[in-house]
């Protein structure tokens, strides 16, 4: 009993999603000594829904692995490759195979959904206690899930808000991890990523909220929001900072392909049929993020992007990078000394 405490502080003593997960799977690793013990979600793109493992720990292992953060979707398996984790998503029930090994899932669920599966492989079959204490422990992860989406989402949009920027900012775009052999083959094939930060602000929203009342506007604010998730890719971190001003973070290897992906936004916005208001467009300015780059800025040549776009006609995608050449701003190298955040 001691050991399932201990292991349950530890879980709760994180704020980290991805830590989360890893604690997650460490802890059934030891609990319960199974052959692999892993977690995976679904994300989905027009090709169907996809795994994505979040963890995974073999018996031998010391450390967890996992699919990288910005992996390639059709990279992953499709969701019907793996029928027990299909079956167990569907059913939001635990599925059992008696084969060998003896494989057991779990539905993983938020307050909103179910979004993966826990599966377990045994020598043995799971007891009915070890089976009560798994679902147990979901529960707990479940719950403490809810407690940190109150507190790093938008309580309207679901999106994240703007005070986990900062964070994700330096974890994704900045700091992560590239293995010299991922370097290297990235140079010799001369296709490398680069990181792209977007500010997305609404045209003429005070008119929408001064016409149509604040609950149109907020139900505005919360289609732009699907409109934004299935405009991106599902790695790409969507914010809303307030108002009617959203942020995106994103990786992609040229500034023309990312000018392609806000534009694609622009497009669907322009031609989406909002309830009762119609038609509306966004105006959109982005940078592509440095290595130097504190978060405000990065933030600060994004705004002063949109900023232009704003008042050069509005509904358009704007490239900070592409204004400074065409000499529309000037390139202040030292901007972003005083923190915006």
């Amino acid at each position: 009993m001691s050991e399932l405490v201990d292991h349950l502080a530890h879980l709760t003593g994180f704020r980290d999603r991805d830590v989360l997960d890893v604690t997650l799977v460490g802890a059934f690793k030891d609990l319960l000594r199974p052959r692999t013990v892993a977690i995976y979600r679904t994300v989905a793109d027009t090709a169907g829904e996809r795994w994505l493992t979040r963890a995974r720990m073999g018996r031998e292992d010391v450390a967890a692995n996992a699919d990288p953060a910005w992996i390639e979707l059709d990279q992953l398996p499709l969701l019907d490759e793996h029928p027990l984790r299909r079956d167990c998503l569907r059913s939001q029930e635990v599925v059992v195979s008696t084969g060998s090994p003896h494989v057991s899932l779990f539905p993983v669920a938020t307050d909103r959904e179910v979004v993966g599966v826990l599966e377990i492989e045994t020598d043995e079959a799971m007891s009915v206690n070890d089976q009560r204490m798994v679902g147990s422990i979901l529960r707990i992860y479940r719950n403490f899930e809810g407690l940190l989406d109150y507190s790093e989402r938008d309580t309207l949009t679901g999106l994240l808000n703007r005070k986990t920027f900062d964070e994700t900012f330096m974890k994704t775009a900045v700091q992560m991890p590239v293995t010299l052999a991922r370097a290297e083959a990235r140079r010799a094939s001369g296709a490398g990523q680069h990181h792209w930060l977007g500010v997305i602000d609404i045209d003429h929203f005070k008119n929408v909220n001064d016409t149509y009342g604040h609950l149109i506007g907020d139900e505005v604010l919360l289609l732009l929001s699907r409109l934004m998730r299935s405009s991106f890719r599902f790695h790409d971190r969507l914010y809303r900072f307030g108002g009617e001003e959203f942020v995106v973070l994103m990786r992609c290897g040229s500034d023309g392909d990312a000018a392609h992906a806000f534009e694609r936004l622009r497009a669907n916005t322009e031609h989406y049929a909002f309830p009762q208001v119609g038609h509306i467009s966004v105006s959109v300015g982005f940078t592509e993020v440095k290595t130097t780059d504190t978060p405000s800025a990065a933030f600060e040549r994004a705004d002063k992007a949109v900023y232009y776009a704003k008042t050069h006609g509005r509904n358009q995608v704007c490239s900070h990078a592409e204004l400074v050449k065409r000499g529309e701003l000037e390139d202040v190298a030292n901007v972003g000394d005083v923190e915006l955040f």
